[in-house]
């Protein structure tokens, strides 16, 4: 079996769209939400969200935007930075793409069909394929492996980068593109969400309305993101003198075979996947320095986290952190964008704050401040509708 290194990071979101800037943002704890004119201007009761800002100039040429949808973009962008960032070359050899995605692309489907048909865009077939992101990707990096497209929710992410870590573990390929996007922030998706009451109605203060954990939490607040690595074979990244920030050594994904949307109250499956992913890592619980939790602020997923957190760790579960206060539920892409902040977090020995928590929760959750720890792995939690589950174990370069 081969050890797996991250050796490049890319991340499009609500934070910053660099790893500095959106870790610099997160160890803030200041929450990115606030009022959308799209949203305003349809006369939604929700009319708030974390977008990211974005300039598609500085990667696609003008005359190639009207082809891309915002997913892609944001996606392809990430990637691009990921790619650049590892000092890959283009057409690099046995090196496969990993694309995670949530409901963006249905809910650009979606849009289209309000259309009149003699008005549909010629470029909507390769706009609306699930697995387009991921082409585009191999067709700009000329990469030849394995492109592949996962869609477990919110889970997605980690599950995209935990299926490439095994890929590349076990000789399969020997590096790989692998993350994940989410950009649902129109009128349908909105909308859709609200009508299940998924989503916080604090619209007099958006930027509190996203509060993880906490005991006065009412839904969670949408936003959209994109974020991916570049992992490869460790003994690779040493003979080519890479830059390596640290290593995925630990995975596991399971279902609850439960509710469409709600989790198992008792997070016992959640708590097995934990347990599983530290096994596959070689690690005990007492071994981990903090946990970067799924934490989407919403009633049933807080507390049956919490419960999951509290079985995976009897004695006592680590430092606790939720990046969502910050960047919202970016869907998909939480998995990729928490995995950067997670192993930066890990290998500063800093927690971030969890933006709005006040208290209420059973477990250790850090806020109001950033917490110094000792340097150690940290635990990476997602999970999604449909009970999906994905825990990734992250340990920090020497």
């Amino acid at each position: 079996m081969h050890r797996v290194a991250i050796t490049g990071a890319g991340i499009k979101s609500p934070a910053g769209n660099t790893a500095d800037d959106a870790c610099a943002t997160v160890l803030a704890g200041r929450s990115m939400a606030r009022h959308l004119p799209g949203l305003l201007d349809a006369g939604l009761k929700v009319t708030f969200g974390c977008p990211v800002d974005f300039d598609p100039d500085g990667y696609f040429p003008r005359h190639r935007q009207r082809h891309l949808d915002r997913p892609t973009q944001l996606a392809v962008a990430a990637a691009a930075d990921a790619f650049a960032d590892a000092g890959l070359p283009h057409g690099a050899d046995r090196c496969g793409v990993y694309v995670g995605t949530g409901g963006a692309h249905t809910a650009l489907n979606a849009s289209y069909g309000a259309l009149p048909l003699a008005r549909i865009p010629v470029a909507t077939v390769p706009m609306t394929m699930p697995n387009a992101t991921a082409a585009r990707i191999s067709i700009r990096h000329g990469l030849r492996g394995p492109a592949l497209t996962f869609a477990t929710a919110c889970a997605s992410g980690a599950v995209a980068i935990g299926e490439a870590m095994m890929a590349i573990r076990y000789g399969r390929i020997d590096r790989a593109v692998a993350g994940a996007m989410d950009s649902m922030l129109t009128p349908f998706a909105i909308s859709a969400f609200a009508a299940i009451g998924a989503l916080s109605r604090r619209g007099e203060a958006p930027e509190l309305a996203s509060r993880p954990f906490d005991r006065d939490r009412d839904g969670f607040v949408l936003g959209e993101a994109a974020a991916f690595l570049v992992l490869e074979r460790l003994d690779d990244a040493r003979a080519r003198g890479a830059r390596v920030y640290g290593e995925v050594s630990g995975y596991a994904t399971a279902a609850d075979a439960g509710h469409i949307v709600k989790p198992l109250e008792d997070g016992e499956v959640a708590a097995e996947t934990m347990r599983a992913a530290l096994a596959d890592a070689g690690l005990a619980p007492e071994e981990i320095g903090h946990v970067n939790a799924h934490a989407t602020a919403t009633q049933f997923n807080d507390r049956a986290e919490a419960l999951a957190l509290a079985r995976c760790f009897p004695g006592g579960t680590p430092p606790v952190t939720a990046t969502k206060g910050v960047t919202g539920h970016i869907l998909a892409a939480g998995g990729a964008v928490e995995a950067i902040v997670a192993l930066r977090s890990a290998r500063d020995g800093l927690v971030p704050p969890t933006a709005n928590y006040t208290g209420g929760s059973p477990i250790d959750v850090v806020h109001g401040e950033p917490r110094r720890i000792e340097t150690a792995p940290v635990l990476s939690n997602s999970f999604g509708f449909g009970g999906h589950n994905a825990s990734l174990v992250l340990t920090p370069g020497d």
